[in-house]
């Protein structure tokens, strides 16, 4: 039964291929007015205008395919350039945060080959919090008594003095910025008396060197120094020479009345982020600070 079907549709197929050659042997070797060329042009007038009539109305239906799928095309790419615009940005994030890094671990470079402050075995450190709305008075840093440090070591950072060593954990430390209402730094003009360095109350981007020789010809922009000490076995807490800060107002009235200027803080505290902790001064000596 199986194989009767199996002929007869073998059979079929052939009889078409037969007539199919038949016909196309009759349409190429026939005259252009033949029946088959006739019937040929019969049946194109027949279907062109239904052709026209269904590509002009599915023409709107491929028109708004098409939108769609350039809308879709057009969302993937958004999506594409949107994770691509959030990577750059973490990229260029990091990149300015080790530029910034860079450039104030130069700036300590630069202080321990004009200061020796080497003899000092400074401690590298890595802010690690601070207080958004007392940024100007203590940060956390993380390095502690496991790294030698110590209550009282003097913290440089930026290009000038931070501020010292208040609290001390096994794995981290507070530094109190010079900035706090709770600092006073022996400092001067390089070549004027010593005066001592104070917050200025209630402005903390501001600092007044005090207590100077009223008759000092002092200048804006002139650079303030810590002065340092040594008395017998006492030394300052902080090596002469750190770059604190800028004269920023040198008024003569308030030199001669009150015996101040007005300093500005050469580091920016805000935006600290590397300190070095000057750890275990020179052997047989004592730090001392200002009452």
């Amino acid at each position: 039964m199986h194989g009767k079907q199996v002929r007869r549709r073998r059979a079929v197929l052939a009889l078409l291929v037969a007539v199919a050659l038949i016909l196309l042997t009759a349409y190429f070797g026939e005259a252009p007015s033949s029946p088959l060329h006739t019937l040929q042009r019969g049946i194109v007038e027949v279907l062109s205008p239904i052709q026209d009539g269904a590509s002009k109305v599915l023409t709107p239906v491929r028109d708004i395919a098409g939108w769609f799928s350039g809308t879709f095309h057009a969302k993937s790419e958004r999506d594409q350039l949107k994770k691509q615009v959030a990577t750059l940005r973490a990229q260029l994030a990091q990149a300015q945060s080790a530029q910034a890094q860079n450039a104030q671990l130069s700036k300590e470079v630069g202080l321990d080959a004009s200061l020796s402050i080497s003899a000092y075995h400074p401690q590298g450190a890595h802010v690690i919090s601070r207080d958004p709305t007392l940024w100007y008075a203590t940060v956390e840093v993380d390095k502690g008594s496991d790294d030698g440090v110590r209550r009282n070591d003097p913290v440089i950072g930026g290009g000038g003095l931070v501020g010292r060593i208040s609290t001390v954990a096994p794995t981290v430390s507070f530094v109190t910025l010079i900035t706090d209402h709770s600092m006073a730094v022996a400092a001067q003009v390089p070549g004027g008396d010593t005066g001592v360095l104070v917050p200025a109350v209630g402005n903390p981007n501001q600092l007044l060197l005090q207590y100077l020789n009223r008759n000092d010809q002092i200048q804006v922009g002139q650079l303030v120094v810590t002065a340092g000490f040594r008395y017998g076995p006492l030394q300052s807490l902080y090596p002469a020479g750190i770059p604190i800060g800028q004269v920023s107002n040198a008024n003569q009235n308030q030199l001669l009345n009150n015996g101040q200027v007005q300093v500005a803080p050469v580091v920016d505290l805000r935006h600290l982020d590397a300190v070095q902790i000057l750890t275990a001064p020179h052997a047989g000596t004592e730090r001392a600070q200002l009452p």
